[in-house]
């Protein structure tokens, strides 16, 4: 009997060999990460555990990384404060870190070159379902369990189960993984991929570039997937390399592995989509909700701030103004992909244009730093990854998430709008 992707790499690092759906594994991991909104549970464990004895060693704190990211910048003394404890941490463990303003973890991490194909990776956040991107086992776990990896090198896991999702064909100019992310809410519903392995194969996938992987693996956690995995290709291979990871590692379904469910998708054909107010899954086409006015744009998240997503926000609103009362924020993943911007021109585009570009972190996505708040009534149209009520500081304004290409067309008319239909809606096409 064959194996998923899933069932090999947990299976490879609890002894060697394949494990099995539903089997209990203790498995070693290669990396770990805990961010600001965690650490504070983290770190008091690690004193519970022992910190301070003669004899309490952290052989694999240098294995985990902290990173200062939800509260970025903090928002109060006790923010402050936690901050404080992990730079004192990081510094007398030896801890990577990456302070206020580096970025988000989930960009951090594979730009920083702490994970390849193969590995085994664990995080607090439910979004670390991203390094699945990279053909490695990305999952989200509590801060305590990181203290577990700090002292051990090992966490248990229950092998999941893998649904095996087929994406047939190249999208069409216009259309992005975000997209098919929100086809696959609609198709599954909110969580309804829980505690399985989603394993994303096909010509669409290949025909995708790294930033849209990442999307794709990052939107998994809306469906409550334990992870979701690419196969590595060269693509793959010349991302790591560039951010100087260590050798791949790549790990490829049998052709007689056993998944729960199979599911095709003809993404050539897949027009935009967008997840109307307080519900991810309630998902249409653009075309079907072009009367509704928007009042807010959000570009940004670990789901949807990469360069390529500031790319198509720029090529929509280059040498244009925002809709008259539509204000935009603009939130970068990451201060590498924030220089970048900045060298290619972006930000004076979307600046121009009326945008604003906050510094990168999650601060926005999650409201944690109160700067990006609607009115009452207000409408948002968002890159991010979750619209329920509330979201964004005010349950009584509504947000709508769409793709970075749907919510730069939408600032620029004032209403929902499909970015194929505005000039410079497809960016590559001009590259």
């Amino acid at each position: 009997m064959g194996h998923t992707i899933a069932e090999k790499i947990l299976g490879n690092h609890a002894g060697g060999k394949p494990a099995t759906a539903g089997e209990i594994v203790v498995a070693d991991v290669d990396f770990a990460m805990i961010h600001d909104a965690r650490a504070g549970n983290a770190l008091k464990m690690i004193e519970k555990l022992g910190a301070g004895q003669a004899n309490f060693a952290l052989p694999h704190v240098k294995r985990t990384a902290l990173v200062l990211d939800h509260y970025s910048p903090p928002p109060n003394m006790e923010a402050a404060n936690t901050h404080v404890a992990m730079r004192e941490f990081a510094e007398k463990h030896g801890s990577p870190i990456y302070d206020v303003g580096d970025g988000i973890c989930h960009q951090v991490l594979p730009e920083g070159g702490h994970l390849t194909c193969g590995d085994l990776v664990v995080g607090t956040d439910t979004h670390s379902t991203t390094y699945g991107a990279f053909n490695a086992f990305g999952t989200g776990v509590e801060g305590t369990d990181v203290s577990a990896v700090m002292m051990t090198g090992k966490l248990w896991f229950r092998v999941p189960d893998t649904i095996r999702i087929e994406l047939n064909g190249p999208l069409q100019p216009g259309v992005w993984a975000k997209d098919v992310t929100l086809h696959m809410l609609s198709q599954l519903g909110a969580e309804g991929a829980n505690y399985q392995a989603l394993e994303y194969v096909g010509s669409g996938v290949s025909a995708m570039a790294i930033d849209d992987r990442m999307t794709l693996s990052n939107h998994a956690a809306e469906l409550g997937a334990k992870a979701a995995l690419l196969e590595a290709d060269e693509k793959t291979f010349a991302w790591l390399k560039a951010h100087n990871a260590a050798a791949p590692k790549p790990v490829k379904a049998d052709a007689d592995a056993t998944y729960t469910r199979r599911i095709v998708i003809d993404t050539a054909k897949l027009p935009p989509q967008v997840a109307r107010q307080h519900h991810i899954d309630d998902v249409v086409g653009v075309n079907e909700v072009t009367n509704q006015k928007i009042q807010v744009a959000l570009i940004g998240t670990c789901t949807n701030g990469r360069l390529d997503d500031i790319r198509q926000a720029a090529a929509i609103l280059k040498g244009r103004k925002l809709a008259k009362g539509v204000r935009m924020i603009v939130t970068p993943a990451s201060r590498a992909i924030y220089l970048a911007a900045m060298r290619e021109g972006l930000f004076e585009i979307l600046t121009a244009a009326g945008a604003s570009v906050e510094a990168a972190g999650c601060g926005t996505c999650v409201n944690i730093t109160g700067h990006y708040i609607a009115g009452d009534n207000q409408v948002v149209i968002s890159s991010a990854n979750r619209n329920f009520k509330g979201r964004l500081g005010n349950p009584n304004s509504e947000i709508w998430i769409g793709s970075a290409a749907t919510v730069a067309a939408s600032a620029l008319t004032g209403f929902v709008t499909d970015a194929r239909t505005v000039a410079g809606g497809d960016w590559r096409a001009a590259a």
